[in-house]
């Protein structure tokens, strides 16, 4: 195994089967697995072997895996469990294996989408949408993605955008990797914003910028800047204007085009501020109408560096900003002087302070009780997207707990913790108990095995026995099972079955015998090789005789009917000239 190769892993942490590669990436490896714990399909990513030769990589890489694992959103992609395997190479050297478990997702990536040219408008628009309801719900749990790309981002079979891999950008970044490696493990630098390529520290604004890269290159087919490197790349980030969206694809509007650039803006403190003004802003572009917030102007030279004079079509937004900068103050140094820091400083440990000691003999204010501010609404019996949005509207956070329910359909809602009704303070943690519908469990081939002790297999396994009948088997001995037979088959099944708790199983048992067909009139050899074969499992002897010719069957013995498993048969056949 080469550095930065994945080892071929089985089974991990005693209960994840490792199935199919799903994908492969720079940092990773996605295989299709499964619980085997909770009988659920996972996916699970299995990060290079040498990310976690670096110590501050695998703490981060816990605390970041447990912060992600917090986080459950109809949007975001669920991280059930995350660790480090320990696996021996074929040298006889031990690595060790990070890995997050994560919710196995049906769909296709964004990157792919993109691949195949621009997207329509209004669908860039709706899948922008969903990138920025995770980054709202994400951001006001404190938790900054800082690695958007259409390669986090997935589309399911039923349209939903889910973001993925939330924490592991901050893992790495926060790591002793050089910026080359981190390069090659966050991939391109494409999607960087200007603060992360000049290696600054990161807030929500980041993901607001880099969400705005990728709604570019929906409308455009191609990200806004391009170049031979990942370091020519990032330079275009930091100095550089991008291309409206609307000069690479007229169709466009300017109101949408306005709010590309809004998002692409080299100071954070020009930009979007939060996803929900991004979202609104959005919102009304679709409407054709340009946001009051986007600085547009038909020359974006003219935006960055003044109105055109020969242009009459500067927009209201644009005057409004360039009537602000007329007031602000020159700055004539490139960093505030030494005694504003020690001042700020000292400002700032006076207010800690003061804030601590108010902490500390404040008496503390009940999280749940009839004077709090938010009332849980009802939720429960709603699908877990549905209810899940309500609950998130009404300022409070949710966790997800999972569980099986004979009553309840999967993906609905079975009750909350506190209840409907209680009242409870804003931003207060909602355990929602979510269907994952009926138990299922499964049945260990019975094949072969007395009907007694497959009885009660069926039993131990959560199962009600049916009934028993007997059919013909050329091999299973007298009493023991052939197979069962499930709910909807009518074929007995001698492997492993996967079946609803409680659902009843029939026994199919051999009688010990196989029914002999009638072969007169067959050729001699087709007939040998039939009842000699498989399907009947017979010692058939061939006896000639020169009374006829044609090499038919003229006789058998015994004649047709049951007759006990291996049994000789004697077939008579005209062998004369």
């Amino acid at each position: 195994m080469t550095d930065g190769d994945t080892p071929g892993i089985r089974l991990l942490a005693g209960r994840y089967q490792i199935g199919e590669l799903l994908g492969r990436g720079g940092m990773a490896d996605v295989h299709a697995g499964l619980d085997a714990r909770l009988n659920r399909k996972v996916a699970v990513k299995l990060l290079k072997p040498s990310l976690a030769n670096d110590p501050a990589f695998r703490t981060r890489f816990r605390q970041e895996a447990q912060a992600a694992a917090r986080m459950a959103h109809p949007t975001i992609v669920r991280v059930f469990d995350a660790g480090e395997e320990t696996v021996r190479e074929p040298g006889g050297a031990e690595v060790q294996v990070p890995f997050i478990v994560m919710e196995q997702v049906e769909g296709t990536l964004l990157k792919d989408l993109i691949a195949g040219g621009p997207l329509d408008p209004a669908e860039a628009v709706r899948i922008t949408d969903g990138i920025l309801t995770a980054l709202e719900y994400s951001h006001r749990a404190g938790v900054v993605h800082r690695d958007i790309k259409p390669g986090n981002v997935m589309i399911t079979t039923s349209g939903q955008v889910k973001v993925m891999d939330f924490g592991i950008a901050r893992a790495i970044s926060d790591s002793s990797a050089t910026i080359a490696q981190t390069s090659a493990i966050l991939g391109t630098a494409q999607y960087f914003s200007p603060e992360q390529a000049r290696g600054e520290g990161v807030d929500a604004r980041t993901d607001l910028y880099s969400t705005g890269v990728v709604l570019y290159e929906m409308l455009t087919g191609r990200p806004p800047f391009r170049g031979d490197s990942a370091v020519a790349v990032a330079y275009q980030h930091i100095s550089e204007a991008p291309v409206p969206p609307s000069a690479v694809n007229p169709a466009v509007s300017p109101a949408l085009n306005a709010v590309v650039m809004h998002a692409l803006a080299k100071d954070r403190g020009e930009r979007f501020q939060t996803a929900a003004d991004f979202k609104a802003d959005l919102d009304v572009a679709m409407t054709g109408k340009v946001p009051d917030r986007a600085p547009v102007s038909d020359d974006f030279n003219a935006a960055l560096f003044g109105v055109n004079p020969g242009s009459t079509a500067a927009s209201e937004a644009t005057l409004r900003r360039l009537a602000d900068d007329s007031e602000r103050v020159p700055r004539t140094q490139n960093r505030p002087p030494v005694a504003w820091i020690w001042g700020g400083i000292s400002v700032m440990a006076v207010i800690v302070v003061a804030v601590l000691v108010w902490v500390f003999t404040l008496a503390p204010e009940p999280l749940v009780g009839a004077n709090a501010a938010v009332e849980i609404p009802k939720v429960a019996g709603q699908s877990y997207r549905d209810g899940g949005q309500k609950l998130l509207d009404a300022h409070l956070k949710v966790t997800r707990v999972d569980e099986s329910s004979d009553t309840v359909p999967a993906e609905q809602i079975i009750s909350t913790d506190p209840a409907a009704g209680t009242r409870v303070t804003p931003g207060y943690n909602v355990q929602v108990t979510v269907s994952t519908g009926p138990m299922q469990v499964t049945l260990p081939g019975q094949a072969y095995k007395p009907e007694p002790d497959a009885q009660a297999a069926i039993a131990a396994a959560g199962l009600v026995y049916g009934s028993t009948t007997t059919d013909y088997s050329p091999n299973v001995p007298a009493g023991q099972v052939i197979g069962v037979l499930v709910p909807g088959s009518t074929t007995p099944n001698a492997g492993n079955v996967q079946l609803t708790k409680g659902a009843t199983v029939d026994l199919v048992v051999s009688n010990g015998n196989v029914q002999l067909p009638d072969v007169r009139g067959q050729a001699a050899a087709a007939a040998r090789d039939l009842l000699s074969g498989p399907a009947y499992g017979l010692q058939v002897t061939l006896k000639p005789t020169t009374a006829c010719s044609g090499q038919t069957i003229t006789s058998q013995s015994p004649g047709p009917g049951d007759v006990p498993q291996k049994s000789a048969v004697t077939l008579s056949y005209c062998n004369g000239p």
